[in-house]
């Protein structure tokens, strides 16, 4: 799940693609695409604070906020004002980040029919890994988990450990749960 900061109008906003946020009026047209200033690039584990990708930013409508009414009034003295605002807004749509612009989606050609692999292949192929975003996890995080994963992926995990991350934490919390498989 990537996501950048961008920033429209002298306000930061933390965006995500398909993601649709109100900003102050812009002075695009309804349905014309824009790229905002690029802060920040994150997730996936590679944040980047020197972005060179863009994001695609989309107009979708212009509409008027919430109606804010303002009252003054000074006591023994008759004086009362009563004034409201409507903030002019624009609704913008994300629609690619990380490319120049969002690619139409092509035709599918037909492909030539390629061998699939037989399902038992496949699902002892899976089971010789940790489990997905494992690299990702704290400690804490392992030793709560570990105990509901199969033995398998236990086993994986804990030679994962062994040789790259060396935490003591993990391994300990790996070994423990692989213990309690045993009994």
């Amino acid at each position: 799940m990537s996501y950048a900061i961008i920033t429209v109008g002298g306000k930061q906003y933390r965006v995500q693609e398909g993601e649709r946020l109100l900003v102050d009026r812009l002075k695009e047209d309804e349905g014309k695409t824009f790229t905002p200033r690029v802060l920040f690039l994150g997730g996936n584990g590679k944040p980047d604070l020197a972005p060179s990708a863009t994001v695609t930013a989309r107009v979708v409508e212009h509409v008027l906020g919430d109606k804010v009414l303002i009252g003054k009034y000074k006591k023994r003295t008759g004086y009362r004002r009563h004034n409201g605002h409507r903030s002019r807004l624009t609704k913008i749509e994300i629609e690619a980040i990380g490319a120049k612009r969002a690619a139409a989606p092509k035709k599918a050609e037909p492909k030539a029919a390629t061998p699939k692999p037989a399902p038992a292949a496949a699902t002892h192929a899976r089971e010789a890994h940790p489990p997905k975003g494992y690299e990702d996890m704290t400690v804490a995080q392992i030793a709560e988990a570990a105990p509901g994963w199969r033995r398998p992926n236990v086993e994986a995990a804990l030679e994962y450990e062994r040789a790259h991350a060396k935490r003591k934490g993990a391994i300990a919390a790996l070994e423990h749960a692989l213990g309690e498989k045993e009994h």
